[in-house]
């Protein structure tokens, strides 16, 4: 009898544990990559506008832009090439742009500033950091809509754990995104026309920690295989741990990068979803 009692117990035990597995799966999320599920960081960067096809639903345009989402905080990183595509795709991943409170640009080219305008009508009630190089008339712009800008020289602190490189490059000026992690650092790069490697290493050396991820433009569509794969190379050499290139990356890159980093490549394009 006893030994029929503790079969039962058993039964009943793995009964629970498929249970408990069986409702972990279904809640499971799928839509998005999580970087790391250890620790409760809550930043969400989300690709809002792209020329890489991720989410079939959303619409593709040349340009970039993506939304990072803090505990208390939303940043718009570029706006795109376009207000259109960009405030229609936000719509069908039920970002609201009022939502938004700081709006970062990483340079002058219209692909990633051009849905600003359209953007600001939407919602004024933003601060626009934008590199100090940016025309007079882009800053007066930005005022007639009734927000406010900020002029970015040097590595500026913009929120805690939220830095701008300040301005790099010598012919194109641009800044790109420094957020700091337990995991390390994340790097987001509009075009990267300073140079990917420069701007990572920089990164590496303002914050002194290691950069957990980099995502956004890399510019090398262009670029030979030679230049591709020392690019990778020096990635390896600086500890990335992570990358989701996009935009302007090309594809051969993009491909070159997934084939050397493998379960650590995210892939990216507009409608992504990376969760920390």
């Amino acid at each position: 009898m006893a030994n029929i009692i503790d079969l039962v117990e058993l039964k009943v035990i793995i009964l629970i544990i498929i249970l408990l597995l069986f409702f972990y799966y279904l809640n499971e999320p799928k839509m998005v990559t999580m970087l790391n599920n250890e620790t409760s960081s809550n930043l969400t960067i989300v690709i809002v506008y792209d020329n890489n096809e991720y989410d079939e639903k959303l619409e593709m345009g040349f340009g970039f832009s993506c939304l990072v989402k803090l505990e208390n905080k939303n940043i718009l990183f570029d706006t795109g090439g376009d207000s259109p595509t960009l405030l229609n795709n936000m719509n069908k991943l039920k970002i609201d742009p009022k939502e938004i409170d700081t709006v970062i640009l990483s340079h002058i080219h219209g692909d990633h500033t051009g849905g600003l305008s359209g953007f600001l009508e939407v919602n004024s009630n933003v601060k626009v950091y934008v590199p100090q190089s940016f025309p007079k008339n882009f800053k007066d712009e930005i005022k007639s809509y009734g927000a406010s800008f900020v002029d970015v020289t040097d590595p500026t602190k913009i929120f805690d754990r939220v830095y701008s490189t300040g301005e790099l490059g010598t012919w194109i000026k641009e800044q790109s995104l420094i957020i700091k992690t337990e995991k390390g650092l994340i790097v987001i790069t509009g075009c990267a026309h300073p140079g990917i490697v420069n701007i990572v290493k920089i990164s590496k050396d303002l914050m002194k920690e290691d950069v957990y991820l980099v995502t956004g433009g890399f510019h090398l569509g262009g670029a030979s295989d030679y230049e591709i794969k020392n690019i990778v190379e020096s990635f390896r050499d600086i500890e990335v741990k992570k990358v989701a290139p996009c935009h302007c990356t090309g594809d051969r890159a993009i491909s070159l990068f997934e084939e050397e980093y493998k379960n650590d490549f995210i892939k990216a394009g507009v409608g992504k979803t990376i969760l920390l």
